[in-house]
This record gives C-alpha cells, structure tokens and sequence, in this order.
C-alpha cells in the first residue's frame, strides 16, 4: 500500500523511482555513510542542546527560494499559503533507510507561550506516522499552525479545519517543526530552513519582528559546525539582500558559508552579465564557491511536475540560455541542483569527519561538568528526614563543641579571640595611675624614669590596629552588623586624618597631664579626709578613692570586650551552620538553625553581662589575700618615689652621701682612737678610750688639724664631728634620718599603697573577665545546644516526621535544575554509546 502511495506522489515536485535524492548516491562510501547517519542518531537524542554538531541552514530573504530548494534536495513539498512556511523554522532530519518512506512530524519547544526560554527542550510527536508524501505539506502546515499559537492544545490543529486567515497568537517564533524522513532513496542529509529575514513589517506584525527573526537565524548559523547554506534571488539587487550581511558577520572568511543563486530565469534582460562573477568566485569570493540553480515555476509545480523532469528542466536553461551557457567549462560545475547537492555532501561530510572526534572529546568534558553541577546541588530530599536532621544536628554540635576547645589554623575561633583579649589587657594596663613624686608647681620640665623592675612584669602582645580592625570589620559583615562606631577609613597619601585620630592628636598632650597625680594633690585630698585620726595618721578611705576612680575606667573596656567575643561568636557559628545545613532542602533548615544559635547566644550574652558587670562591682571595693604580691610590689613602689622625691628636694646632701658611701676612704680620726672601719661604703667611728677623756691632747702639741681644716670629704667631715659629740657607728645613710622630715610622705606611702594594689587588682581583673566571657558565652554556647535546636525544630516531638519532612523539603527550582541536569547527562550518555558504535 505504502509502496502504491509513494508512486503516486503528485504535489509539488515528484519524484520518479529511479533517481536517488541528495546524499543517499550509491557510490558514497559506506563509513561516510555511517557517520552520516551517526550525527543524525545523534540530532535524535536531542544532545544539539549541549554541543555543536554539524548541520546545515539555510538562510536567506523572504521570497528569496528557499522553500524551492529545500524541495529539490528533500523530495517533500512545503506549504505555499500565506508565507506560513517561513514564521517558524522547519527542520529536516533524512536518512536512508530500506524500510518504506515514512515521515515522522514533531514539535520542538524550546521557549513557553510567553516566549521564555525552557529549562528543557520539549519534544512532542505531532500526529501518527506519514507514509504517503501527499499528507506531508497539510500536516507541516498545521504543525506550523500550532507552533504559532501556542496556548491552544495541540490535537485541534490536527482535526479541525483552520482557517488561514486567522490571526495567530505569534507571528514568528523560535520553536520549530521537525521532520524526521526516512527511506529508500532518501539523503542522509540534516539541514533547517529558516524564517526569511525581513526588512519592513507589515499592517498585522509587530516591531520587533525583525530583531526575533535575525536572533533566530543567529543562533543557528554563529555555531562553527553550521554550514550556511546562503540563498541569494537574482531578481532582486544584491546589495538589498540582508542575509549576506549576516552571514559574512558570524563567517567572515567565507569558510562554511555555500551560496546559491536563485531564480536566474528572472534576471532583466542584459542584467545577467552581473552575476556571472559570483559563479567565477570573483565577487564576495566563498571557499566553497557560488552555486546557481532553477527550480520549477509557479506554473510548473501547478502541472505536477516531475523531480526527473524538473531536474532536465534545469539542465536545459543552463545549457540553452546565455550567458550561462558561455562560461568556461570549469564554471559549469557550480550551476544546476545536483552539483550544489554533491558539494553539500561533501563539506558535510567533511565536517562531520573532522568534527565527530572533536564531539567525542567535547561529550565526555560536558558530561564532566555536568556530573560537577549535580554534585554542587543541595542533597536531594531523603527518604528518611528524622535520622538524617537527627545527625546533621549531632555533626554540628560536635564540630561546634570542636571549634570551641580550639582548632589549629589562623581562622581558628580561638585564633580570633586571642587579639580581642590582648587589647582589652592593654585597656585595663593603660588606666594604671601616674603618680608624680613632685609637687605640680615643681614638675615642669621634670621627667620621671618608668620603673625598671615593672619591665618583663607587664608583658602582652602588642596587636596590631590595622589587622585587628580588618579582623573585627569582618565579623561584623558576616553577622550583618552596622560600623556604627568605626571611623572612614582614607587611603594614606591623600593628606587626610580620621576623626579620631585628629581628636586624639588634639587631646594628647591634655589628656597625658589630666592623668597625672601630684603628690601635693594626694597630700591635699588625704588632708580633706582626716577626722578623727590621730596626728600622721590618714583614714583608708583616701586610697579607695583612688581604687574606686581607677575602677570605674574598666567598665567600658570589659563591655567592649564583651561585644567584640560576641560578634567573632556570632560570625564563626553563622559559618559552621552554613558548613552543615547550607545544601540541605530549600535552606529553612539552616535558616531556622541559625536563628536558634543567635537566639541562644544572646541568652550566653546576656549571662556573661551579668557575670562582668558583677565582677566589675566585687572590684570597687579594694581587696585581696595576696600580701606577699602587695607588700613585695608596696616596696618597691615606695622606694621608688622616694628615691625620685630625694633626689628632687634632697638632690645636694644625696649627692655627698651617695658620693662618699661608695667611696673606699677612710675618715681620719682623733688621737687615741682605733683605727677606722675598712668597710666600702660604711663609716664606723670607734668610741674613743677613756685615758683620752682625761687628758686630751692639745692641736698644737699634737701638730693635728681639725677636721673642718683637713680637707676630707664633707659627709666624712659630719660623720667625725659627730663622733666626737658622742654619735658613734653612724652610716651614711643616717644622715637622712638627721634631716627635717619630708611632709608628703604620707602622701608617698599612699601613692605606693594605691599602684602596688593595682598591679595587684588589673592583673587579676585581666583574668577574671576574659574567663567570665569566656564560662557564660564561648563555652556556654555548646551548653544544651543540641537540646535546644531538637526542641525549637520539634525533631524528637509526636510531629517530628512532619515537621522534618517540612524542613527536608526541596525548592522547585533545585529540583527544575537537578532534573535537567540528569536530563542531560541521560542525553549525553545516549550520544556517548552512539559515538562508540561507530567505533571513535
């Protein structure tokens, strides 16, 4: 029956049964044609979507003979009314088979009814089998018809009558009609004819047709696997034809570009001798030449004419009309249907011969890169979301639990913390009290060397600003935390200060002597305490002003330091809970754990203020049990503001003391006494015998000198006339003793009693806080955690399949995409097997 039907064909241009069309010549060689028919298998799993592969387009103006052309290679006829055949494109997908001809039309959408592209081509069978080429045109025009109006079902193109004169919803559209042709005699040939390209619109189209219709014929022929098969129609001047202009932009060497001349019979008459040099090559030269053809009239198509008779047609104008009947013989290759045939056969075949191992290679990297983009995605949904919630949770609060003990690295969260409590150290060591030994009319221009023994005792790392800033700045992006109190930072270079730093460098000087004490200050508030006390005696409360002052400077820093552990806190759990639940579901689950972990933080915030602010009173009243550190550093302290104080006020008499009590001299001493102590830096005058009491032995008689008129040292001169009123086995340093009391030497005691007390209190107050933040907010945020997050998810509650189940949930976009995905590597896999049958 079928065989009947196909002898009978009679629209358009027939064919007779003893020709072969195109490509299925009998003399191509079998692996050619193997490879042939491989990139047509290949077209059929719809991999085109990924990679290039080879094919042909036909591209042109409208009107320009296209649709006559595609006839002539593919023995079908393509509908005629109303320009219907060139709103969408039509691709032909022929292979040579032994089976009897059939023809099977489909819908490929690769856009929606509102024209935005698929997350995957859709292929749909429209209508049953053809196996008689007379039901071909009717049902690619109705197949038209339905890919113009888009919104209507499709079984209503297929039995209903259509009116062609109805409007449709689209007037051009990217979604095209495929045909898959198959049978003896049939090439092997895959090619798509385009929408002509259009330079006007009319009264029923729309504006941007013209842009829709050049992006569709672009994204056919910018593939470097396309060969651009360019119609050009001789009745029109070439110049006009904008389908050349297109083609030479995406090839502009002319390499996969084929042209062909239509309609020759229609060039004016003296005209023709203008396109003789497209044939020579020698305009707009092509490197697979210009070919020209002459397919049946309107007139010949009414009278069903034959593909024999059509194609002896064509061989009769070129032989019998001038000027193409003139050209040189080498010339005559690239005129009549045939020959451009040939030529298509081999270029393509050429490419695909050249390209399948290229397709190969470029299958098994995107299937690669696919495989990556499925592993990228979020876990699919589990079938069992309880267990699998119940150990992301046990997970996270192990490596939070982790974390908090301290991990190696420089992102560490400890690592992080370690500068913040550097810095609040340094704080707490810059509010000490400095005291000045001198009264303040006294000081000016008087320096007080730091105290030596106070060097290796206060030793903190120094942080650095500029990486500790950076640090902070961006924990607090993270936690989304606004810079309220950073200053904008300025390039350096540009002869601009932060505010803060011009405010500092203002202030520096005033605030250096705003900290400072005189000691005529603290003898004047310990003065303004006295009430009942007994004379030289000073009430405590003095010095606990001092404490208290000092005291009430640390709250600030310990709070600074509180936020500053809170945002690090914040931003490192953020993280870890980003770690652990960013790809599971459509992100409520992490989005409710984040939630859960800020919310208990604060709670650890909130405690640990507590315990700061109660630490910070317990200081204000001064106390300790650690005599030996207090009185050890008292010592020193009083030593050296009394050493500074003598050497200011008793700088002279110091001088001959200091001065003779290293000397290794010896005092002279009077007849009859002993001979002088030896010890360095110690005078002893023994006491003088009694027989000298009695008869004293007179200067003159003795020839000796007093000892004002001896020339000794003065503090040795002061040791002897001592001696001899009876003060005997005095030191040096007793002579201190002799001198008027120094009055602010209560006011000494206190300043040495307050700065022992606060290496005592700082050092201490350094621990405690740090280990209070410590206690209540970096280890008390692993404390119940797990219990916490079970409980607000209600994981372990009568709901909790549902309630997991919810959280497990999948977005519709990630499953869209994971479908794709498999789609495509279900897509890819299927070309790969292809490509191993035929053994590359």
């Amino acid at each position: 029956m079928h065989e009947t039907q196909n002898k009978n064909d009679n629209p358009g241009v027939a064919k007779s049964d003893r020709n072969d069309v195109g490509l299925s010549d009998a003399q191509l060689s079998q692996p050619r044609r193997r490879m042939l028919d491989l990139v047509n298998r290949l077209h059929s799993t719809g991999v085109q979507v990924d990679i290039d592969l080879p094919q042909i387009a036909v591209i042109g103006s409208q009107s320009a003979g296209k649709s006559s052309l595609i006839e002539a290679i593919s023995g079908i006829t393509l509908p005629r009314a109303a320009g219907t055949c060139t709103r969408c494109p039509t691709e032909c997908r022929l292979s040579h088979s032994d089976s009897p001809w059939q023809c099977k039309v489909s819908l490929r959408f690769i856009t929606d009814k509102t024209g935005q592209l698929l997350g995957q081509v859709r292929n749909e069978t429209f209508g049953p089998v053809i196996y008689n080429k007379a039901e071909v045109e009717d049902r690619i025009k109705r197949a038209q018809r339905a890919i113009l109006n888009p919104s209507r079902p499709r079984k209503d193109f297929l039995v209903s009558e259509e009116d062609d004169s109805l409007p449709n919803e689209v007037n051009f559209s990217s979604n095209c009609v495929s045909l898959q042709i198959s049978g003896p005699g049939v090439a092997d040939l895959s090619f798509c004819d385009l929408p002509g390209l259009i330079a006007s619109v009319s009264s029923k189209g729309h504006a941007n047709d013209i842009a829709l219709v050049e992006s569709l014929v672009t994204s056919y022929i910018k593939k470097s696997s396309c060969i651009i098969l360019l119609t050009v129609t001789c009745e029109t001047d070439f110049e006009n034809q904008g389908a050349h202009r297109l083609a030479k932009q995406y090839d502009p060497e002319g390499k996969r570009t084929i042209g062909v001349l239509t309609k020759p019979d229609r060039i004016p008459d003296g005209e023709q001798i203008h396109w003789l040099p497209f044939i020579r090559n020698e305009r707009e030269p092509l490197d697979n030449n210009w070919y020209c053809v002459k397919q049946p009239s309107s007139s010949d198509i009414k009278q069903n004419i034959t593909w024999d008779d059509a194609r002896k047609r064509e061989d009769d104008y070129f032989s019998m009309t001038s000027p193409w009947n003139e050209l040189d013989s080498i010339y005559l290759k690239y005129l009549r249907t045939k020959n451009l045939v040939d030529r298509l056969s081999n270029v393509l075949s050429d490419l695909i011969a050249k390209r399948l191992p290229e397709i190969q290679d470029e299958l098994d990297k995107t299937i690669i890169k696919t495989r990556q983009a499925l592993h990228s995605l979020p876990r699919p949904p589990s079938s069992d979301p309880v267990n699998e919630i119940a150990n992301m949770l046990y997970e996270f609060t192990a490596d939070l639990h982790q974390h908090i003990d301290g991990v190696p690295g420089d992102d560490g969260l400890l690592q992080t913390i370690r500068p913040v409590q550097d810095r609040f150290r340094q704080a707490i060591r810059g509010t000490a009290p400095e005291f000045i030994p001198f009264e303040r009319a006294k000081a000016a221009n008087k320096r007080l060397e730091p105290p030596n023994f106070l060097v290796g005792d206060d030793e903190i790392d120094v942080v650095d600003p500029k990486e500790y800033g950076e640090s902070l700045g961006a924990a607090r992006k993270v936690v989304n935390e606004a810079l309220e109190d950073e200053d904008e930072v300025v390039p350096e270079g540009k002869g601009k200060k932060t505010a803060r730093k011009r405010q500092a460098e203002e202030m520096s000087d005033d605030a250096e002597e705003s900290r400072r004490i005189y000691v005529d200050e603290v003898f004047a508030r310990a003065r303004k305490a006295r009430t009942r006390e007994l004379p030289g005696n000073y009430p405590f409360a003095v010095q606990k002003t001092f404490i208290v002052d000092i005291v009430k400077q640390w709250k600030q820093p310990a709070l600074v330091y509180l936020q500053t552990v809170q945002t690090f806190m914040l931003a490192h759990t953020k993280m870890l809970v980003s770690k652990h639940f960013s790809e599971f579901g459509q992100g409520i689950l992490e989005q409710r754990v984040r939630s859960i972990v800020h919310n208990h933080l604060k709670q650890c915030f909130k405690r640990a203020e507590e315990r700061v602010l109660w630490v910070l009173e317990t200081e204000e009243n001064p106390f300790t049990v650690n005599y030996h550190y207090l009185s050890d550093y008292k010592s020193k302290f009083l030593a050296y503001y009394k050493s500074a104080r003598d050497r200011e006020t008793r700088g002279e008499i110091a001088a001959h003391i200091e001065g003779r009590a290293t000397s290794r001299s010896s005092a002279p001493v009077a007849s009859g006494s002993t001979t002088p102590s030896r010890t360095p830096g110690v005078i002893v005058l023994d006491t003088p015998t009694p027989a000298s009491k009695k008869k004293r032995v007179s200067e003159s008689e003795s020839g000796s000198s007093t000892p004002a008129e001896s020339g000794m040292p003065a503090v040795t001169k002061a040791l002897a006339l001592l001696a001899e009123v009876g003060l005997v086995g005095l030191k040096p340093d007793d002579l201190y003793k002799m001198l008027p009391a120094d009055e602010m030497e209560p006011a000494i005691d206190i300043m040495a009693n307050v700065r022992a007390y606060f290496q005592v209190a700082y050092k201490r107050f350094s621990d405690n806080i740090p280990q209070a933040v410590d206690h209540e907010l970096v280890r008390g945020v692993e404390r119940d955690i797990l219990k916490t997050l079970c409980t607000k998810l209600g994981t372990n509650g009568p709901h909790s399949q549902r309630n997991c189940a919810e959280l497990a949930q999948e977005s519709p976009q990630i499953a869209d995409r994971r479908q794709d995905l498999l789609k495509k590597v279900e897509r890819l896999q299927t070309a790969t097997v292809e490509l191993m049958e035929i053994g590359l």
